[in-house]
Order: C-alpha cells, then sequence, then structure tokens
C-alpha cells in the first residue's frame, strides 16, 4: 500500500473531478449522504489505476435517480432491484447504490435485497474488509467499519463480519475472494480459508450466469495462478469445472509421467505471457482452453510395457470442455473457440517429429481457421519441459512452421483457402441444383488445393467432371 498521504491526495484528486463534484454537490443539496466506495478507494489506496466510479447513498433508488438525472445526461437502471442507478456525468459513467444488504436463503439463486439507512450498516454487510471503504461526499473522510486500511497494509483479505455470515449472505463471495486474492496478490485470512471449505456446498445455489462471470474475471487477472489454486484446495472448483480438480487423480506415483495439473497451471502462465506480447486485449478463450487443453487426460490414461499414454486426449477433452462451457452459459463462440483449440493443440507435435509437406501445413492452417494465432500461442506454451535441448528443438521446429506459414501465406493467401470453382460455378458445370452432391464436389477440390495448391479454373474443371463421371460418384447422381 502507498502511503496514508499519497493515498489521500489521490482521494482529494477524484473528488476535485468535475463528475464527483457534480454528484456530491447535487446529494448534498438533496439532503442526502454520498460516498466514494469499495474498489476506487481501494484501489487509490493502493495505488493502482482507478478505472470505475462507483457510489453509495441514503438514498432510494426512485429518489437518487431524480437526483441524478439534474447533473447526468443519461440515466438507466442497472439493477433497480438491487438499488442500483447508472448515469453518464460530465462524461463519466458512474454507479450509485443505495445502502443495502444483500442475503442469499437456503433455495435461493437471487439475492433477497434490503435497504439501509446507514454507511456503516452497509459497509459492514460487504464482502472484505478493503472493499468495506468509503470515501464520504462533500466533507471528505474515511469511513473503515472493519480495519480495512490495516489489511491493505498487510496484504490480507479478511470479511468485515464473519467468514461464514458473509459467505451465507453471498455464496458468490467465496470465488471473488479467489479473484481478489490473485488480482491483489493477497493472502487470505485463516478464518476465510477455513470457511471456505466448510461452505463451498453453499455455491451449489448460485447461478450458473453468475459463477460464469466470476470465472472470466478471475482468468482474465494478470497472474490468475493463485485465485485457481485456492478454489481447488477449496473444493469450490469442483462444484463448476470438476475436470480441473480431476488432473490431480491423474497423477502417478511412479512418476512416468509429468504433473498434468501443475502444467496446466504452467501452460496457462506461458499463454498469457506469449498472449501479452502478441494480442492488445485479454484473450479469454485462449486462457481458458490453456488451463483445460489436457482435461482429457484422466479419462484416457493407459499403462502399456511400463510407459504411460493418452492417445486421443485432445478429441476427448475438447468434448468435455464443450460439454462443461455449455452447461456455465458461455457463448457460443467461446465453447466453439476453446473447444477447437483444445482439440487441436497436439497437432503440431507431429511437425516436431519430421518436416511436413505444404499441403499438410495447408491443413493446418485451414483446421485452425481464425484461430491460427491463439494456437501458436498454446502450442508454444504447452512446452513445460525441464530438458533445455528437448525445448530448444521445439521452440525450433514452432519456428519454422511459422515460418512456411508466412511464405505460404503470402504466396497462396493461405488464410483464405478455397477451392479454385465456388458452389455456382460447381452447380452449372454439372448440371445440378443445391444438395448434397455440392457439398461433396467442393470438398473434393478443396482437398486437391489444400493437396497441390492452386490449379486455376481450367484444371479444376477437367478434374472436377472427371471425378463426376466416376462409378463411385453413381450415387450422388
Amino acid at each position: 500500500m502507498r502511503p496514508i498521504a499519497e493515498a489521500m491526495f489521490e482521494l482529494h484528486q477524484i473528488a476535485d473531478s468535475e463528475p464527483v463534484q457534480l454528484l456530491a454537490d447535487a446529494f448534498s443539496k438533496a439532503g442526502y449522504e454520498l460516498a466514494l466506495v469499495g474498489g476506487p478507494v481501494r484501489d487509490a489506496m493502493l495505488g493502482r489505476p482507478v478505472t470505475d466510479l462507483d457510489f453509495t447513498t441514503n438514498a432510494l433508488p426512485d429518489k437518487t435517480r431524480e437526483i441524478v438525472a439534474a447533473v447526468a445526461s443519461k440515466t438507466w437502471d442497472v439493477g433497480r432491484e438491487y438499488g442500483t442507478i447508472a448515469a453518464r456525468v460530465a462524461g463519466e459513467t458512474v454507479e450509485i447504490t443505495t445502502y443495502r444488504a444483500e442475503i442469499y436463503r437456503d433455495d435461493s439463486r437471487k439475492p433477497e435485497v434490503t435497504f439501509g439507512d446507514t454507511i456503516e450498516d452497509d459497509l459492514v454487510r460487504r464482502d472484505f474488509t478493503v472493499n468495506a471503504l468509503a470515501f464520504m461526499l462533500p466533507e471528505r473522510r474515511i469511513v473503515d467499519v472493519a480495519n480495512g486500511i490495516t489489511h491493505l497494509m498487510e496484504g490480507v483479505l479478511d470479511t468485515p463480519s464473519t467468514p461464514d455470515q458473509s459467505f451465507t449472505d453471498d455464496p458468490l463471495r467465496m470465488l471473488r475472494a479467489a479473484r481478489f486474492a490473485a488480482q491483489l496478490k493477497f493472502n487470505l485470512a485463516d478464518r476465510v480459508t477455513a470457511a471456505l471449505a466448510e461452505y463451498a456446498h453453499r455455491l451449489e445455489i448460485i447461478s450458473a450466469e453468475r459463477i460464469r462471470d466470476e470465472f472470466v474475471k478471475l482468468i482474465s487477472c494478470d497472474q490468475p495462478i493463485r485465485g485457481l489454486r485456492i478454489l481447488v484446495a477449496a473444493g469450490l472448483m469442483e462444484l463448476f469445472l470438476p475436470e480441473l480438480p480431476a488432473l490431480q487423480l491423474a497423477q502417478d506415483e511412479h512418476k512416468r509421467h509429468k504433473d498434468v495439473y501443475e502444467h496446466s497451471l504452467t501452460v496457462l502462465e506461458q499463454a498469457i505471457a506469449l498472449e501479452r506480447v502478441r494480442f492488445e486485449a485479454v484473450d479469454v478463450p485462449l486462457r481458458i482452453a490453456a488451463l483445460l487443453h489436457d482435461i482429457g487426460k484422466p479419462a484416457t490414461r493407459r499403462f502399456e510395457r511400463g510407459a504411460v499414454t493418452f492417445y486421443n486426449h485432445d478429441v476427448v477433452g475438447a468434448k468435455l470442455a464443450k460439454k462443461r462451457l455449455k452447461e456455465l452459459r458461455f457463448d457460443n463462440d467461446t465453447v466453439k473457440q476453446v473447444a477447437r483449440l483444445i482439440e487441436l493443440h497436439m497437432r503440431f507435435f507431429g511437425y516436431s517429429e519430421g518436416a511436413w509437406t505444404d499441403s499438410a501445413v495447408r491443413r493446418y492452417v485451414r483446421d485452425a481457421g481464425e484461430q491460427l494465432e491463439q494456437l501458436h500461442i498454446l502450442t508454444r506454451a504447452d512446452v513445460t519441459t525441464r530438458n533445455q535441448k528437448k525445448a530448444r528443438r521445439l521452440a525450433a521446429a514452432y519456428d519454422e512452421i511459422e515460418r512456411r506459414i508466412a511464405e505460404l501465406a503470402e504466396a497462396e493467401e493461405l488464410a483464405a483457402i478455397r477451392p479454385d470453382l465456388d458452389g455456382e460455378q460447381i452447380m452449372q458445370l454439372l448440371e445440378i441444383k443445391p444438395g448434397r452432391a455440392v457439398g461433396a464436389a467442393y470438398r473434393y477440390l478443396l482437398e486437391i488445393r489444400l493437396e497441390e495448391g492452386a490449379l486455376g479454373e481450367e484444371e479444376a474443371t477437367r478434374r472436377l467432371l472427371a471425378w463426376w463421371n466416376e462409378p463411385e460418384q453413381a450415387k450422388l447422381r
């Protein structure tokens, strides 16, 4: 944590900004309290960038909207039933929430919200002490009800009330504990660690969508490994992504293969490092694929002649990932990307054992499609061997395949490989209507294109007609 004087200076700078001043004056004139709360206060104290302006007030939602409307260019509800109103004030997006408490009943997937009267009661019901900090406006004083500043200085994540009360009120806070531990590089208080394991079962009442969103926030952290370890150790991961802790069960006491669980965490770490170099933003599908790329190994492990094999673990893993991500309500595009990357992640290792033909390189690019760059990163990250000679050989082999892809792409527009004849031309030449015969002909020409490169329309026409007149195609005619 930065020195208190620097932290307070930062908070005063925020308070001096136009949107905060406008809001503070409006609520004060209306006779209501307003405070900057939670993440912005915490991040200012830690010297982290303050990216969100979150406020709390004793005004009820309808009154909040009425007050804000006078200084905002736009207002909208982001959760009126939970007391939250959003607005655009002096070019900044802000959220103002009425003092509240959230309590989950044993059989409920949604919180029951009650509104409070005091800032102290609101703060003591928040998730963690480092988030239970408020900067009152316009008077500019800190409210710290649970030693949040001390915990910031010590790098400790604890709850304002008892952990059992906090995690019972909102079980999703258990996932947030892992995320904040990773995001802030904090240690969990001993009582929080114990409560995670004791109350893990409460996560079952949380909707798949909310669990998914929290998992995405964790996997998107700069260094998510600490948080993932916490979730696995507490038994929380078992409840929504059991394939990851199951990798621990695939270990071999005779050390005939690497530790698959630790390997997977290392691959994620290395993929993130490569992602930062090659991409401008966090790539969530890539990160999930890196974490789950070997989840097919427990189901495919076999011991043969003193060695262990995992034949087809890529295909099995892709199916498992697809099923699990659908259950977590991930969008179809993310599910497709993750499954495809897992399915293809072993393809390169055939190249490392012997140079591919140009047609094999074309297939590699075609099968990866728009995910080629993601596949490059995943494949490179999947090398975790301590054998430096082997690591250098694999790196050189992948350098070579990327060079060949670039050369072929320049010569053949590789990323957009298509047959020399399109569907309309195929139908015209064969005098057929749309149907499976067109698809079969298209695939035939595409195979030739991949094997031999561009043929030109004249040669492609000759090959197509010869293929169409073969007896094997009689069933299509």
